[in-house]
């Protein structure tokens, strides 16, 4: 009998060489000998789960070794001492640490340890818990568990039972049939034995069948069972269930954070300003903190029960089913729809009570919480706002994975059409606050806070950097270069519009913005914009050639100081058209409203906004339009859905003209109808004015007598028929020394003495992009008066002042000869290149009448003339609504132009017939002049670099490589590169998702140009860190491209940051762990805060929040980011509706993004172009592509051994 195990010895002492040089754990301890009372002091070593012990520390072979696996080790006391033993030797054992290896088997007795320190004994005891792998038995009982949950899932499976039951079926047929055979054998062994003595005994043939049989029928049972349960494993059945299960996952850890978000609202800010609210001295009123909180409280308990219930559903898995908590949650989620519907509300509420500056105090105490995060009160309370849509598109993706015949499939269904519908109320409400949140946001980034942008009907419109140049005495600009770095330095302004403001910001070292505290914040209903520098003045003669055309000038004229004049600087003749175009739209807004303000008031006593609500048509739903509840700048309701007619109706309806209307018009106008029907419109109100206002506002507008509508029916010229009749004059009015002043007329008549002074601004003159028209002779002085004259006084026809005035061509014919302008002293001016705004001339014709002159002087005009004023106001108004339209179009959208030859010569001609037009005034003249010239110009002036001008310098006989670049040229070049990229998209790519269609590379070239781009650079990256060969160098080049990396982030540049960050990220690259062991703690931890700023969780939030609070352009943001809106916008709704109208809500939304998207397109960097790192970072032939990289690291650290 054998005695003992035989076991390998050499493999035994090659573990212990192992265990000498690698060990876990090294060291002496002291070992109980089988006498209880002597210790024997051994060299033990640790290797994986087995305990070698030597006689020792240089002993080479093993004394006696241990397995440990399934082992446990535990602390034991100290063993009683003798008592004739010394006491300090006593005292001494007892701080000996003492522990006992406990073996799981029987007959293996404990092996008793001890050590001198305790710190030490710990690590031991540590160390052999590990290596007895304790932690796998445990996560084998787990998988157990688990694999016991998979065999009751493939048991409850309908299609598994079904197939199991057909295999039962053949295996019965199978059974009978080998009954049968052995029935017919049996029969032929009887009748082959007749004479056998005892047939009551059993053939061994047949218990040999009996047995092969029941051994068969065993292994096909287990065997079909293996093929059904491997098949179902491998179904798509089960495939989309795993799907379905990880849905249900993330839904409970978004709703577990949304549940904190919440309780993050509740206790750091409604609770605790509450509590302030009920102080001595209460920086807020009880009602305020629940009209800003609203129900929010309530919010937060009805999702803590939601929550519970979803984690109790978890604990059930793998039976999941959450249809009925979905039928208790519906009913309760009518509070979203005040809190949605209170939401704009709440935020004017704080807009308000920020105002109060021991409010605003306590609320940035109250955001510094770390539980906050660094996220202000406005973006916890828009969290609410977005949780339907949320559940919306969880409940959408978990009907793609859950069967036709599943049982939930029809509650959840029902759920989601119910909360569709609710979303859908909701949604009006949603869009009319992300203006607020906006202007919050940068009133939060200005450190004097800016009150303007605490009114909540103030629209952002657009920002970026400009250059302001500074001016000296006499309104003339100082001689400095263009290129001059303090111009640049010192200069640099960050810009914001608004609809009724513009505020110029500088920007401190740490980042935050500072009013200027002269001009900072300009009115623009006192602003005068011009874009063109009058060649007759002195001041400007060269600054066309100083400032490349670049400069425009906003002058402001405020009626409590003296005026000043802000000269701005843009980096380039497209964003000088871009913020020209907008800064002349808001003006036009605002004065075009006064204008039709005082045109309506006359006569009829009806404002434009009652005369807005008196007509259905803009605010009542029919047949071929919808509106939602939120109002526009122009505070009349957005529209929903429209047909055609009417979105292009609104378009060019002479009342108002919303900027963000506009912009979504221009945008998206190409999805549904074509240039051709724009422009044909626009033609059609030049022409025919008076169709762009409906027929019960005209009623109201021509509000005058019977009789004298009668005369003018009789005498067959209405001017509701053709466009070529009679208007008053412009007439020549005093001049300043500046040019401007006479776009802003004051009249000091005595008239003007008794009713104030009579402010003529109210229509905008901006729309001509030189806003100054300068007269051939000296103009008069300050002091000159314009006279009112009786209409029934004769005056000469031969007086010089008459002549002058009928040469005059900016004059009619039809003239009334009771108004003349006469300079003191009886001198008379040459008035012939005067220029006047359409406004000053309705109000000047009107001044007498309008208001009664005492007796002894004029009557006014009688109600023709008047009438006939009005109609000059409003074919003025129609022809600078389409002068705006086209200006906007083509400056802004110069594509549309470029692409379709026969729709600029259609513009063309629309614009030469308009400078045709003898009643045309001075500035509608120069305007059209102005857009003829840019539309006429081949090529756009562009100074900027073109990615096509770089890849012709790659030419550079010397190529730099990557060690001799430093980190700040290689992330200058790679923002610059990045940005050069993301500016050539034209924004109609955009639109239709052309980039995932199968011919993307025809409709959507830039955008995979940029697509290519991006992964070309991140090549680069991986192919630069595996081409060294030692670990040193790829640690420290991984280093090195993550300092690229933060610098790209400090200017604005997260696609280069993405770039890099996916590259580090590459399994060839992320498994290399010797490399990554030589990365500095520092380095990996700026990586991980580089990913947090990048990372794809939440739909891109990180990014978004920091653009839209941290980011000024100019920037790169990262395109999939916008890609991925636009898709989820493209495919949630649709273009039109079933009755055809267009979704223009759905418009608005696309038009936002791609405006935000705009916004980082037309912003440069400032960033000097160096060829040979160029000529490095795009040079292909450094490229490896990925299966290459991957063998090339599993070459330079291998796979360790299974």
């Amino acid at each position: 009998m054998q005695k003992s195990v035989r076991y390998n010895e050499g493999h035994a002492l090659h573990l212990a060489s192992l265990a000498r040089r690698e060990a876990t754990k090294r060291g002496f301890l002291s070992k109980r000998a089988a006498e209880a009372s002597r210790w024997h002091e051994k060299w033990f070593a640790l290797y994986q789960n087995v305990l070698f012990y030597f006689e020792g520390e240089q002993s080479g072979r093993p004394a006696g070794m241990y397995l440990l696996e399934g082992c446990s080790c535990e602390r034991a006391p100290a063993p009683p001492r003798a008592a004739s033993g010394a006491a300090g030797a006593k005292d001494a054992l007892d701080k000996q640490y003492y522990f006992t290896v406990l073996f799981g088997h029987e007959g293996q007795k404990p092996l008793e340890l001890r050590c001198e320190e305790e710190h030490e004994g710990k690590e031991w005891m540590d160390a052999i818990h590990q290596a007895s792998y304790s932690d796998i038995l445990i996560e084998r009982e787990v998988l157990m568990q688990k694999y016991i949950h998979l065999v009751q899932i493939v048991e409850t499976e309908k299609i598994a039972a079904n197939q199991l039951r057909h295999q039962l079926e053949d295996q019965d047929t199978e059974i009978e049939r080998l009954k049968s055979e052995i029935i017919a054998l049996n029969k032929t062994k009887e009748r082959m034995r007749p004479y056998q003595g005892h047939p009551e005994d059993e053939d061994p043939d047949i218990k040999k069948i009996k047995k092969v049989q029941s051994f068969m029928r065993g292994w096909l049972c287990r065997r079909k069972w293996k093929t059904i349960v491997q098949d179902y494993i491998c179904s798509p059945h089960a495939e989309s269930m795993r799907k379905r299960n990880q849905i249900v996952f993330n839904m409970v850890e978004a709703e577990s954070e949304y549940v904190h978000q919440l309780y993050v609202l509740v206790n750091c800010f409604l609770r605790p300003l509450r509590m302030a609210a009920s102080s001595k001295k209460p920086p807020i009123t009880h009602d305020d903190v629940s009209s800003i909180f609203l129900n929010s409280e309530t919010i937060m308990f009805l999702h803590e029960i939601f929550h519970q219930g979803l984690k109790a559903r978890i604990a059930n898995w793998p039976t999941l089913i959450l249809a009925d908590l979905f039928d208790i949650l519906l009913p309760m989620l009518n509070i979203y729809q005040e809190f949605v519907r209170n939401h704009q509300y709440s935020l004017q509420v704080l807009a308000n009570c920020k105002q109060n500056r021991d409010f605003d105090k306590l609320l940035k105490q109250y955001e510094a919480n770390p539980a906050c995060e660094g996220r202000m009160l406005e973006t916890f309370l828009t969290y609410p706002m977005f949780q339907i849509p949320r559940y919306i598109i969880t409940l959408h993706e978990l009907l793609a994975h859950t069967p036709h015949e599943h049982v939930e499939r029809k509650s959840l269904e029902f759920a989601k059409s119910k909360l569709e519908e609710l979303s859908r109320i909701m949604h009006d409400e949603v869009s009319d606050t992300e203006n607020i949140r906006k202007n919050l946001a940068i009133e939060r980034m200005i450190v004097e806070g800016c009150d303007i942008l605490l009114d909540t009907s103030q629209t952002f419109i657009r920002q970026g950097s400009l250059i302001q140049v500074p001016s000296v005495e006499r309104g003339k600009l100082s001689k400095v270069r263009l290129g001059s770095l303090s111009l640049k330095k010192e200069g640099e302004r960050q810009c914001f519009l608004f609809t009724k403001h513009f505020l110029i910001c500088t920007r401190s070292s740490g980042g935050k913005l500072h009013l200027l505290k002269t001009g900072g914040v300009l009115s623009l209903i006192e602003c005068t914009l011009i874009e063109e520098p009058d060649a007759s003045e002195d001041d400007s003669k060269g600054s066309g050639q100083v400032f490349g055309h670049l400069d425009f000038k906003i002058v402001v004229e405020p009626p409590d100081s003296a005026p000043f004049t802000v000269v701005l600087l843009a980096p380039s003749h497209q964003e000088k058209a871009a913020w020209t175009s907008d800064i002349s739209q808001c003006v036009d807004n605002i004065r075009c409203n006064g204008l039709m303000t005082i045109v309506f008031e006359e006569n009829s006593k009806v404002t434009v906004p009652h005369m807005i609500k008196s007509d259905t048509r803009l605010h009542r739903d029919d047949k071929d339009i919808c509106f939602s509840k939120t109002l526009n700048s122009c505070k009349v309701p957005q529209i929903r859905y429209a047909s055609v007619e009417r979105l292009l109706e609104r378009l060019t309806d002479l009342r108002f003209l919303s900027i963000d209307f506009l912009n979504t018009f221009l945008h998206t106008y190409r999805i549904f109808t074509t240039a051709a029907v724009v422009l044909e419109k626009l033609s059609d109100i030049y022409k025919r004015p008076f169709t762009s206002i409906p027929v019960r506002s005209l009623e109201l507008f021509f509000a005058t007598s019977q009789n004298n509508r009668g005369e003018h029916l009789a005498d067959g010229k209405s001017p509701h028929l053709c466009r070529k009749f009679s208007s008053p004059p412009p007439l020549a009015v005093s001049r300043t020394s500046s040019p401007v002043r006479a776009r802003k007329l004051s009249l000091t008549s005595p008239l003007n003495s008794k009713i104030g002074a009579l402010d003529l601004s109210a229509s905008s003159t901006t729309s001509s992009p030189t806003s100054t028209y300068s007269p051939a002779t000296s103009p008069p002085p300050h002091n000159a008066v314009l006279e009112t004259v009786s209409s029934d006084r004769t005056i000469s026809e031969n007086t010089p002042a008459v002549d002058i005035a009928e040469l005059s061509p900016c004059r009619s014919p039809s003239t009334p000869r009771h108004l003349r302008y006469r300079p003191p002293g009886g001198q008379t001016v040459d008035n012939s290149h005067c220029s006047v705004s359409p406004a000053s001339a309705f109000a000047i014709a009107t001044a007498a009448a309008g208001h009664g002159s005492p007796p002894g002087e004029c009557q006014g005009f009688n109600n023709s003339e008047r009438t006939c004023d009005k109609e000059f106001i409003i074919r003025r108004t129609a022809t600078n609504r389409v002068l705006n339209v086209l200006r906007h179009w083509v400056s802004k959208h110069s594509q549309d132009f470029e692409l379709n030859n026969e729709l600029k010569m259609n513009v063309l001609n629309l614009l030469e017939e308009v400078l045709r037009d003898p009643d045309l005034l001075p500035q509608e003249r120069k305007a059209t002049a102005n857009i003829l010239r840019v539309l006429s110009q081949d090529d756009q002036d562009d100074t900027h670099l073109k990615m096509e001008d770089i890849i012709q310098m790659l030419d550079c006989p010397k190529a730099e490589c990557f060690e001799t670049l430093s980190a700040m040229e290689l992330a200058e070049q790679i923002t610059l590169l990045d940005h050069i990229v993301f500016r050539s998209i034209p924004y109609e790519e955009f639109l239709g998702q052309g980039w995932m269609k199968l011919d993307k590379n025809e409709r959507t070239p830039y955008i995979m140009k940029t697509s290519q781009h991006f992964n070309d650079m991140s090549n680069l990256v991986a192919s630069q860190i595996m081409n060294y060969a030692d670990v040193s160098s790829r640690a420290n080049s991984i280093e090195k491209w993550v300092a690229v990396a933060d610098i790209c982030r400090c200017m604005h540049n997260y696609n280069g940051v993405l770039e890099i960050t996916s590259a580090l990220n590459r399994s060839a690259i992320y498994r290399l762990k010797k490399t990554w062991a030589k990365v500095s703690k520092q380095t990996k931890a700026l990586m991980d805060k580089l990913q947090k700023i990048v990372s794809s969780e939440g739909r891109f939030k990180n990014l978004r929040e920091t653009l839209k609070n941290n980011c000024n352009p100019p920037a790169v943001p990262y395109l999939g980011m916008y890609l991925t809106d636009l898709a989820f916008i493209e495919e949630g709704t649709p273009n039109f509706t079933e009755e055809g109208l267009v979704n223009f809500s759905k418009m608005r939304m696309i038009s936002h993004i791609i405006r935000e998207i705009r916004q980082f397109q037309q912003t440069f960097y400032r960033i000097d172009h160096q060829p040979k790192v160029t000529q490095y970072l795009l040079d292909k032939t450094l490229i490896i592509d990925e299966d290459t990289l991957y063998e090339l690291s599993l070459k330079i650290e291998p796979r360790l051994p299974a």
